[in-house]
């Protein structure tokens, strides 16, 4: 392979042709400008990627209209051509000179045009990007009822502009680097350079630079491959379509992740607290926020144990419920055939079929799917003597709780370790389920998101004077004058000034 561009114009678009062979959509347009001294020149570009519309009005059309040009090519300085050509002619923001032919190359990929000069060993590479997209919609997984309604989209540099728009600081940092041999995906690393831990920089381009892979093709695959473990079903890094939430977060010291082709932006370090934190809490007056708070570390409880403690009560310890209860439930099972453990777990797996469902089916017919198959089936199952009514009543009560937790991949680690209880409450009942909890939680305790540990700020960090007012609950804003020491920021102080008694002194 040719490395690096010749002065024989013949020759370069040779090279290309033949890495491009078989490449209906590549387009190479040969020119000729000048009044005596004809200089030979080649427009390159892939169909679809570029703006045609710019390129010839702003490139070609000026290459044939500049009398500069026609003028210099009658003197036959052929050496500095390309200067005159890109300082003169070319009447675009974004241009480049280069020889390298592997840069060259991911260029043209990457929606730049290129132009070859006969006679000269180098290219201008023109950016001239334009390829289709989607508009600026609102994110579909994380709707707040007050709050910004834009979302990101799957162009890189739409994703950077609307995080740049809230952040109006030249502190804030981005670097662009390629991961993926083949697909040279753009990863763009934000991050506020007088606040964030530079160690947390320093291990993140590391995590990057060891990467051998072919392609990246969503943000999900870049954090399955950086986290710090892989096996945990519980996710190390934060996932948004948010780009509010993205910008709160480089406040906080955090760095963040855009991929290129990717709705979803990656944000570490990522702990316990942050994975139950919507955007909403923060538009919200303290006290709403900090009721909705806990009222998802219930949901979280139910979502875990609800199943495994009706298996655990019913099979083993029915001394425990009072004895009208007691009655109840021996009497709505009475026509039931399977013990409460195959009863749960079949209950648990139909709702958990119609939400996947429920899922593939886009638009107000998956919608339908899910609410009318669960009323369905339930009713259906209770009357055929398949399930108590009882256990209906759970099932519907943990899956409601599943979706209240505002992280999706948090709730799915954790619907996944409902079935481990179940299974554990079905061997040794209550203790099963302890034991189980005892696992839960140790596992929870030795995750770390890039040093920091998962629990904090209850666990590896300690708690700090003001460490709780932003995590179990949301305290005023007033009294959020530091930032979160999980971070590690360099710059502790967010905001100045002092209340007391709810009134400014």
């Amino acid at each position: 392979m040719q490395k690096i561009l010749l002065e024989s114009l013949e020759k370069n678009i040779e090279a290309i042709e033949k890495l491009f062979s078989n490449c209906y959509d590549i387009i190479i347009r040969r020119i000729e400008v000048g009044d005596v001294n004809r200089v030979k020149m080649a427009v390159i570009y892939i169909d679809g990627l570029i703006d045609k519309d710019h390129i010839s009005r702003f490139t070609v059309g000026h290459l044939f209209c500049e009398e500069e040009l026609k003028q210099f090519t009658l003197k036959g300085y052929r050496n500095s051509l390309i200067d005159i050509i890109s300082k003169e002619v070319i009447a675009n923001t974004e241009i480049k000179e280069e020889h390298h032919m592997d840069k060259i190359v991911n260029a043209i990929l990457s929606g730049d045009t290129v132009l070859l000069i006969d006679k000269v060993d180098k290219c201008i590479i023109i950016g001239s990007r334009g390829w289709p997209s989607r508009g600026i919609g609102e994110p579909e997984t994380e709707t707040v009822i007050r709050g910004p309604r834009d979302g990101f989209t799957e162009v890189l540099k739409v994703n950077t502009t609307l995080v740049r728009r809230r952040i109006k600081d030249t502190n804030l940092k981005i670097i662009v680097k390629q991961v993926g041999r083949r697909s040279k995906t753009d990863v763009a690393i934000m991050y506020m350079d007088d606040i964030v831990d530079k160690s947390l920089l320093k291990e993140l381009k590391e995590r990057l630079a060891t990467l051998d892979i072919d392609s990246i093709p969503d943000s999900s695959v870049l954090e399955s491959l950086i986290e710090d473990n892989y096996l945990s079903p519980f996710p190390q890094i934060e996932s948004t379509e948010r780009p509010d939430a993205v910008a709160a977060s480089l406040y906080e010291g955090r760095v963040a992740l855009i991929v290129d082709n990717s709705p979803f932006a990656l944000i570490l370090p990522a702990t316990f607290g942050t994975l139950l934190q919507s955007s909403e809490d923060h538009y919200s007056r303290w006290a709403e926020s900090s009721f909705v708070r806990l009222i998802r570390l219930f949901a979280v409880a139910l979502t875990v144990l609800s199943p495994s403690l009706y298996v655990a009560v019913t099979a083993y310890h029915p001394g425990l419920l009072p004895t009208i209860l007691t009655y109840y439930l021996a009497a709505s099972r009475i026509n039931v055939p399977f013990p409460a453990v195959v009863e749960a777990t079949l209950m648990e797996l139909t709702l958990e079929l119609l939400r996947e469902s429920g899922t593939r089916i886009s638009g107000p017919i998956g919608t339908t799917v899910g609410i009318v198959g669960g009323l369905i089936i339930g009713q259906a199952a209770v009357e055929a003597g398949i399930v108590s009514p009882l256990m209906i009543i759970i099932v519907a009560v943990t899956t409601i709780s599943s979706f209240a937790i505002p992280s999706y991949e948090l709730g799915v680690g954790f619907r996944l370790w409902r079935f481990i209880l179940i299974a554990c409450a079905s061997v040794l009942g209550l203790y099963g389920i302890v034991l189980g909890i005892i696992v839960l939680l140790t596992h929870l305790v030795r995750l770390n998101s890039f040093g920091v540990p998962y629990t904090s700020p209850y666990s590896g960090l300690g708690i700090s004077e003001g460490e709780l007012k932003d995590t179990l609950i949301k305290a005023p804003t007033q009294h959020l004058q530091q930032r979160p020491s999980f971070t590690s920021p360099r710059n502790k102080i967010r905001m100045r000034g002092y209340w007391k008694d709810g009134k400014r002194e």
